[in-house]
Order: C-alpha cells, then sequence, then structure tokens
C-alpha cells in the first residue's frame, strides 16, 4: 500500500478541506500541491481567502475564551499528546514532508524530532508561573500577570514547514491563545495539515486551531482582522515588511522572525578540515534554504585557499536529484524563481571576478552545491541571502577585519566563530551585532529553548523560543485589590 495513502495521514478526511477542529470545504476552493523534485500531484488541500479568514478569526475568537480558562495542566496534557502522537507517527510523516518540501530523509527526520521538543516545550510553558506580585504604594495588594492575546495569526515558511509552523502555534495555545495559521501554499501538508491532525486527535476544543492554506490575500486579511489581536511571521525580510506595515496600521502585535546573511568566521589557528566540514554544512544543508544557513564565509588569508579548496571537493562530492530516491544529499530548490534568484547572484559574482571552483549551474529545479572564492563587497553575493547551496568564501587579514567586514551587512541573525582559542573567538564574537552567536560551531543551529531572532533586516527585535514566549504570546495586566473602596478629596 502507498505509504502517503495510509494511516494517520490517510488524505481522505482532509482532502481539498482547511480545518476549524474539523475539515470542511471552502468557498474559495482547493489547493493542488505538487512535489518540487517531480512536478507530481502530491494531493489537494483546501484554499482559504480572506472570506475563510474572517470567519475563522470569529471563531477563534469565541472558542479561546474556554480555551484560556482551562486548567493549565489540561492544555499541557493535549500538547504533550500532540507531541506522542507525532513522535509515533514519525516514519509515516517524513516520506509527506520529503516530497513536499524537497528534503532529504534525515533533514525531514530533525523536523520530526524537533517538533515533537516543540510540543513538550510548549506543554511545560502552560504550567509556568504567570505573574509577580508588586511592592504596594499605598497598604494596597499589587500584583502583575501576564494574560493571552487572544487570538494569535501564524504565517509560516516552505522551507521548515513542520516545526516553523510548530514553534508558534503550540506556543501561542500554551498559554491560553486560539491560532488562525496560514502556512505557505507550497508547504500546506507538512506545514499545516499534520499539525491539524495532531491536535485533533489530541483532543483539542474545536474552534481553537485553524488551518487555512492560502497566498497573499489570505495573510493580508489575517493582518487586518479586527479578532485577530498578534501576527507571527517567518519568512523573508521583505514579506515582513509589508506584514509589519499591515499589522501597524491596525495597531496589532506583531513578531517577526526573517532571514539572515550569516557569517562563519574561519580564525587562522583553526583546524581546516573541521572548518571545511562546517562550512560546507552551514552552506549546504537544505539546498542552503535556511533563515541561519552560512551566507559567507570569512577565512584569514593563510588558510582562505586551502579551505576554499576542501569545501569544493565536499561539493564535488554531494549528490543531487529526488530525495525519495534515498541517494542525495541535496533536493530540489522550492520553485524555478529562486533557482532564478540564486543563478542571478552566482552569474553576477563570477562576472565581477569570483572564482566558480564548483556546482554553478541548475539543472530545473536541481542546483548542485556551489563554490565562489573571491567575494568582495561589489558583488551581490556578499550581501544579498542567497537561499541557495553556495558557499561564499572571502579573506581577511586580522580579527579586527573580520569584525568589520562581518558587520557589513543589514541582517543579524546568526553567526559562527571557528578558532583553537575560544578568548579569542569570544572577543570577536561580543563585537558581531548577531541575535545568535556560535562559537566552534557552523551558523545553523536552532531548537526550543533558546530565544531565537537577530538584529536589523533579521526581524523586528521579537524573539520565538524558550524564555522568550511567555514575553510575546502574552502581555502584562496590573491588578490592584483594596479590602473596600475608599473616597477621594474630589
Amino acid at each position: 500500500m502507498n505509504m502517503l495513502h495510509a494511516g494517520f495521514l490517510k488524505p481522505g478526511s482532509w482532502s481539498g478541506r482547511i480545518f476549524d477542529g474539523g475539515w470542511l470545504a471552502s468557498a474559495a476552493g482547493t489547493l493542488t500541491v505538487r512535489e518540487p523534485a517531480t512536478g507530481d500531484v502530491l494531493a489537494e488541500t483546501g484554499l482559504a481567502g480572506p472570506q475563510e479568514v474572517a470567519a475563522a478569526a470569529k471563531a477563534a475568537a469565541a472558542a479561546q475564551k474556554s480555551w484560556a480558562a482551562m486548567l493549565p495542566q489540561a492544555r499541557a496534557a493535549i500538547l504533550n499528546r500532540a507531541a506522542d502522537l507525532l513522535e509515533q507517527n514519525g516514519q509515516e510523516l517524513i516520506p509527506w514532508i520529503m516530497r513536499e518540501s524537497g528534503s532529504i530523509e534525515a533533514k525531514a527526520g530533525i523536523e520530526i524530532e524537533h517538533g515533537a521538543q516543540f510540543l513538550r516545550h510548549a506543554a511545560s510553558l502552560a504550567t509556568m508561573p504567570m505573574g509577580l506580585v508588586l511592592p504596594t504604594m499605598d497598604g494596597r495588594s499589587s500584583h502583575a500577570r501576564r494574560l493571552p492575546h487572544g487570538v494569535v495569526g501564524v504565517i509560516s515558511p516552505y522551507n521548515f514547514p513542520l516545526v516553523l509552523s510548530v514553534r508558534a502555534i503550540v506556543a501561542a495555545l500554551a498559554v491560553g491563545n486560539a491560532v488562525v495559521h496560514k502556512p505557505d501554499p507550497r508547504t500546506p501538508i507538512s506545514g499545516g495539515i499534520i499539525i491539524a491532525r495532531l491536535f485533533e486527535e489530541a483532543g483539542l476544543p474545536a474552534g481553537v486551531l485553524h488551518v487555512l492554506p492560502g497566498g497573499a490575500d489570505a495573510g493580508e486579511a489575517m493582518c487586518k482582522d479586527p479578532n485577530i489581536a498578534m501576527i507571527s511571521f517567518t519568512g523573508s525580510a521583505a514579506g515582513g515588511s509589508k506584514v509589519g506595515e499591515v499589522c501597524g496600521r491596525h495597531l496589532k502585535k506583531v513578531q517577526l522572525e526573517l532571514g539572515g546573511k550569516n557569517v562563519l568566521i574561519v580564525l587562522d589557528d583553526a583546524d581546516v578540515d573541521v572548518a571545511a566540514s562546517n562550512c560546507a554544512w552551514g552552506a549546504f544543508l537544505h539546498q542552503g534554504q535556511i533563515c541561519m544557513a552560512t551566507g559567507l564565509v570569512l577565512a584569514h588569508e593563510s588558510i582562505v585557499e586551502a579551505l576554499a579548496d576542501k569545501i569544493a571537493a565536499k561539493a564535488q562530492h554531494l549528490p543531487v536529484g529526488d530525495p525519495a530516491s534515498g541517494r542525495v544529499a541535496l533536493g530540489p530548490v522550492i520553485s524555478p524563481n529562486q533557482v532564478e534568484t540564486i543563478q542571478h547572484i552566482v552569474d553576477d559574482a563570477v562576472a565581477k571576478g569570483a572564482r566558480l571552483l564548483a556546482g554553478g549551474k541548475a539543472d530545473g529545479l536541481f542546483y548542485p552545491a556551489t563554490v565562489l572564492a573571491g567575494i568582495t563587497p561589489d558583488m551581490l553575493a556578499f550581501r544579498e541571502e542567497l537561499f541557495g547551496p553556495v558557499a561564499c568564501i572571502m579573506s581577511f587579514a586580522g580579527d579586527a577585519e573580520a569584525v568589520r567586514i562581518a558587520q557589513d551587512n543589514d541582517y543579524g541573525l546568526s553567526a559562527g566563530i571557528l578558532s583553537a582559542s575560544t578568548s579569542r573567538a569570544m572577543a570577536i564574537g561580543n563585537q558581531l551585532r548577531t541575535g545568535m552567536l556560535h562559537i566552534n560551531d557552523q551558523t545553523v543551529n536552532g531548537g526550543p529553548f533558546a530565544p531565537f531572532g537577530g538584529f536589523g533586516k533579521s526581524g523586528n527585535g521579537t524573539r520565538i523560543g524558550g524564555p522568550a514566549d511567555i514575553e510575546e504570546f502574552t502581555q502584562w495586566q496590573w491588578v490592584t485589590v483594596r479590602d473596600q473602596a475608599q473616597p477621594y478629596p474630589f
């Protein structure tokens, strides 16, 4: 029997439908989902537009009150059951993630593992203290407590569709919000249907979670809807700017986790073989379609040539193709437009003097691991986020120059520094304007316990994950209590 048509995610119930606690047809029609590796039709989901967003937001606002009033232990139990279900059905779900998003099996497995971790972390949030006793000014009792916003809208991307949807949805649910979720229309199953099925089976009350695959019109409607109090958006800087603008006009809280031009600094005392492995992983994993991907390798001039050759050798031995074959390290890029963007940046670098040491030409949606050496600041590859499997290598003469070059971009998401001296690496890291700093590691790191986000075009100063979740998905209320009312002089 076809693995994709059996068991937990059998399409019979959800095919062509959207989710509100059950499965219903949408007036906006259906969405055809195709595998990027083959172009074959994978499945159909429902398609949501502004009309569906309005109905979902209204229903979510009505359901949220009883959800917030539920005992925290009861909310935690539902989240933990969803985590159990994800782990129990992981082997069935991995092929869906692979085929829909172009992921290799190992990367799809990471999504299952991390997704369950985010669910369990959210379960722990539900029972965290949600207030403070404040000093009194006049004898009355005074305290501050955290309250849910109400309805949170989540808009997620295609690259890590399960994890980057789950992390916001479950944090919002844990602290008493209802959620209206719009997964990327290219990955509505991994980013939406799987999550809906988890909570359907886990016993989440109807109306608390709505899953609405849709395009930009649905996203804009979420940003405008008066029943949605907050938007959590993960995506490009350009997309985040538009979301922030619309939310700002409607005085809506917005949490933006955007892109990065992430720098990996390799000092002259680093092990070159280990450094090459770190660079290749950071630049090529999931075809470079990761906000934390290593966008620029800064190598000391004494080792840059040796390092570039070793990265190129690794690139030339990474097979590219359909992940379903089980014999590839890189799958397809998500769309023809993204391939064009990658190719334009690579061609610009070569035209301006960069040396192409590996790869550099697409075969349809398949882009090989590519290495560009001799990057200079006048090239697009120096400052533009590629979102493709391209290692861009540039040299520096000293630590101060490395800091100057690393800071010469508009992003500030993740940075890594490789050195035999952790104190030297930290001295450099302390000067970098970056939301995440990894000493003796590459730039691609994530998990449920860290406050994830960045500076500049990488976000709007908000964070998601770990200690940031309560801060982002609730707001303060100040409460004072007198034993009885007192008269005032007026």
